[in-house]
């Protein structure tokens, strides 16, 4: 399975786990890789600080008014940028490869102002990372 479908699994479970309460590793097909598995648990696990942030940097939005989907593209991207750590599976990608797949995961699955936005959040979460 190529790392772009593993983590479009995980953010789907993310979601799933946001519409319905149901724990991500209950959520995630058998079979799924040991990154998958990480990547979407490590998501849930940090859920608070992620949302933090999504709320600190969406202007004129609260992360209540954030769809679920986006919301949890946004938290599986800034945790591969700024807590790779808790990640324990596999080589983290470069900052621009996670916002590029989540905003052409946005593309695909959200609607026509998402992709703006999704990368506006984490275009500026990198900033911040690197300062």
């Amino acid at each position: 399975m190529r790392r772009r479908d593993q983590r479009r699994a995980a953010v789907f479970a993310v979601y799933q786990f946001e519409v319905t309460g149901t724990p991500v590793e209950d959520l995630l097909e058998e079979g799924s890789t040991a990154w998958t598995i990480a990547l979407a648990k490590a998501a849930q696990a940090n859920a608070p600080v992620l949302d933090a942030t999504i709320d600190r940097l969406a202007s004129g939005w609260s992360i209540d008014r954030i769809a679920p989907l986006e919301k949890a593209i946004l938290r599986v991207a800034i945790l591969e940028i700024t807590l790779p750590e808790a990640i324990a599976h596999g080589e983290p990608i470069p900052p621009e490869g996670a916002v590029n797949e989540a905003v052409e995961t946005a593309k695909q699955f959200c609607g026509t102002d998402a992709p703006g936005f999704v990368n506006g959040i984490l275009g500026t979460v990198i900033e911040e990372a690197r300062a």
